[in-house]
């Protein structure tokens, strides 16, 4: 199984640590959802920017084609998640899980026409993040992550 190397610090996020842990510990048939919306979801793993430790993010399950939009949203709070920073700061520690097995990814953030199309597939999949949008000045990133290739 693919791993980042490195010392795991749970999220301190009470709901995160608990969704995280249960998504991981039956893999993904539990605790797959963002609460009760049915909505799925996905976790990524990154590597922490200034800690270097392990970090685990529940994130929308936003999928085309095998590819993960990764959208840095924040419920469209005027700064980036965390997590955002660790993608910019090491996109080759990037790991995707949705379901069973995680695979490490490559990740790029998206600009332009690619953006667009993946930002409406982003909002198909879970409507608020228009909302999010125009909640902030900043504008929301989005990366796309691929099954890195052996």
């Amino acid at each position: 199984m693919p791993s980042i190397e490195g010392e795991y610090e749970p999220s301190t996020w009470g709901w995160v640590r608990d969704q995280v842990e249960t998504y991981e510990r039956t893999g993904g048939r539990e605790a797959n959802t963002l609460g009760n919306t049915g909505l799925p979801i996905i976790i990524i793993t990154t590597r922490g920017n200034k800690s270097g430790k392990v970090r685990k993010t529940p994130l929308m399950r936003v999928e085309h084609g095998g590819e993960y939009a990764l959208v840095a949203s924040m419920g469209g709070a005027p700064k980036h998640p965390v997590w955002y920073r660790n993608l910019t700061s090491d996109p080759a520690a990037v790991m995707v899980q949705d379901g069973p097995e995680p695979f490490l990814a490559d990740v790029r953030e998206l600009d332009g026409d690619e953006k667009a199309v993946w930002w409406e597939r982003a909002v198909s999949a879970f409507p608020p993040y228009a909302e999010y949008q125009q909640r902030t000045e900043r504008v929301i990133p989005v990366f796309v992550a691929r099954r890195r290739e052996a």
